[in-house]
């Protein structure tokens, strides 16, 4: 496995794969034990992975203390990161959620503790929410930098519009600066391409992008009937309900077939094939239930789809971008002057 700096207002050096740890413990009522939970931390670690995801709420977080406990040895060697917002364990209170500083002290100091560390390497507010002003988030996150709590902050599941004025202000304040995104993409969820991948390209944020497989979706195994994480998760997790889904699956195997691997693979390398392209980084977060899934899924690093077929997949799985993309568009003839094939594009989106 290679490695990459998490964006380009970062020197953190991160695995080109995550490997997320939502299915670590059985709080939730599946997920892996600890005995395979280990198999495939020690999977990960042999294809020569650093950076592992986890959130305080993950398997009422029993997630948290497994991955401490796995990672203690060889604490420096791991890029961890962590999430607060929800909680722990679900009727904690209106206290005791959200994104406020007092939340977010606490929750930092609970996971500390679940984790057996002294700090959390990158430190994600897990998703936004509608009461607490930016700065408030931004101060909070300074401080614990300060204290020595977290090296590094990071927005989750956030609009595009709050993570650049999120960037903006921590840069004129001069707080920690806000080091990447997390957000949902694959291929049957590309609505990150409307804004959010366009705003890390230009301010050069890090990436990390969960649910690579669509929950389950793009291993095609709900097509031939496999109920799998639609019984758990089933709320992150995609169906072939339209034409869209039929045929980014239709391509989705075309393509498998062709290369002589499996759609998991396929899926991925698509993926992979935007990160190479990227001027940051893009790194997805494997979710695996189990060794097998990991190891099936981490063959992709000998994969490399060819242009053609990833057109193809681009154009299966294509959105509409809309307001105001479509117009801009419209107009990008007049826009260059009427010489477009003349005035060469930047090196780097402008901000």
């Amino acid at each position: 496995m290679n490695y990459v700096s998490f964006g380009r207002r970062t020197g953190l050096r991160v695995s080109e794969i995550a490997l997320g740890t939502g299915n670590f413990g059985n709080g939730w009522g599946h997920g892996a034990e600890p005995d395979e939970a280990r198999r495939i931390f020690e999977g990960y670690v042999e294809a020569g992975g650093n950076f592992i995801d986890t959130a305080d709420g993950y398997q009422a977080g029993q997630a948290e203390v497994l991955v401490g406990e796995l990672i203690a040895s060889q604490r420096d060697d791991f890029v961890l990161a962590s999430k607060y917002t929800l909680g722990a364990r679900p009727g904690l209170g209106v206290s005791a959620t959200g994104n406020s500083r007092k939340n977010m002290v606490r929750s930092v100091e609970d996971s500390l503790k679940r984790l057996s560390t002294d700090h959390i390497d990158l430190y994600w507010a897990h998703f936004a929410d509608a009461h607490t002003p930016i700065e408030e988030v931004l101060r909070a996150f300074d401080d614990l930098v300060r204290a020595g709590k977290i090296l590094y902050a990071g927005l989750s599941n956030f609009p595009a519009w709050r993570v650049a004025r999120a960037d903006a202000i921590a840069e004129l304040r001069g707080y920690v600066p806000i080091a990447g995104i997390q957000v949902e993409y694959s291929l049957v969820q590309r609505s990150a391409e409307r804004e959010l991948l366009p705003m890390v390209e230009a301010l050069g944020l890090g990436a990390a992008l969960w649910s690579p497989l669509g929950g389950g979706f793009l291993t095609g195994k709900y097509r031939s009937g496999d109920t799998g994480r639609l019984q758990g998760l089933g709320m992150l997790v995609h169906t072939e309900k339209s034409a869209r889904e039929t045929a980014i699956l239709d391509a989705l195997f075309a393509v498998a077939e062709e290369a002589g691997r499996t759609p998991t693979e396929v899926a991925i390398a698509w993926i992979r094939a935007k990160a190479a392209a990227s001027s940051t980084a893009l790194i997805p977060i494997l979710g695996s239930r189990n060794r097998a899934q990991l190891d099936a899924t981490l063959s992709v690093l000998t994969l490399a789809l060819t242009p053609e077929q990833v057109a193809r997949l681009d154009e299966a799985s294509a959105i509409e971008l809309g307001t105001p993309h479509e117009q801009i568009a419209s107009v990008s003839e007049a826009l260059a002057g009427g010489v477009p094939e003349r005035l060469l594009p930047r090196a780097l989106p402008v901000a």
